[in-house]
């Protein structure tokens, strides 16, 4: 009898279904505290070049940083696994740029790169958010477009809906260096203007960073839902 118990045990180990891992969210909060314009290969093989961080806007490293972190934490108790590019102001692991970043995030075999920034204009009055998305290039992009460009529309419908930002759509680009050197789905959010008073105050706001970790999950489940 206790052979026939230990043979049930054995088969319904066997048999039991998996449970499914979480996917991976790969945060990537732009820029550093120290500038770096140092050139790398925009893409694989190329011979155009672009400097690694230009320093973005100004106070904008440190409000996507801020971001960053509360949307990890709304990630987390929604059921995923979160790696983050950056926890400090500068990059965590090593020699910076965006060939790294993306390259961090393909060694996680993310579900999908968040790239997070805010935007910059010398008009004052600009304001509102997009979510940018790869160009097509073959052997760069070719294999991620797809996806990318399918989380990038449920980010932004999401983020639009959370946050009320104004709604600036979707954005192709060609020259992103960490867009043509990902692997797996990118897509970058510029979260706002910085440069804009009223919207730039805002971003600055706990209460509103925590509205923009909401929308963003919003969009990422949308795409990828945590089991």
């Amino acid at each position: 009898m206790r052979v026939f118990f230990l043979s049930v045990l054995a088969l319904f180990a066997t048999t039991a279904p998996a449970h499914a891992a979480p996917p991976v969210i790969c945060v990537d909060p732009g820029h550093e505290r120290t500038p770096d314009l140092s050139t790398e290969r925009i893409g694989p093989g190329s011979d155009t070049y672009k400097i690694k961080d230009g320093g973005g806007t100004a106070g904008e490293a440190t409000v996507v940083l801020q971001i960053g972190k509360k949307l990890r934490k709304v990630l987390v108790r929604r059921g995923y696994e979160v790696v983050m590019t950056r926890t400090t102001m500068e990059f965590d692991y090593g020699n910076g740029g965006n060939i790294a970043r993306a390259k961090f995030c393909n060694r996680h075999d993310a579900a999908l790169m968040v790239r997070i920034h805010a935007d910059g204009s010398t008009d004052r009055s600009r304001h509102g958010a997009s979510t940018l998305y790869p160009a097509w290039h073959k052997g760069w992009t070719s294999d991620i477009l797809p996806e990318s460009r399918e989380a990038a529309a449920a980010i932004q419908k999401a983020y639009i809906a959370k946050t009320g930002a104004a709604d600036l759509g979707l954005v192709r680009r060609a020259d992103l260096t960490g867009f043509n050197w990902a692997n797996v789905p990118a897509i970058l959010v510029e979260t706002g203007f910085m440069t804009n008073p009223t919207e730039g105050a805002k971003l600055k706001t706990d209460r509103y960073q925590w509205k923009v970790a909401h929308g963003l999950t919003n969009g990422i489940a949308a795409f990828v839902p945590a089991p």
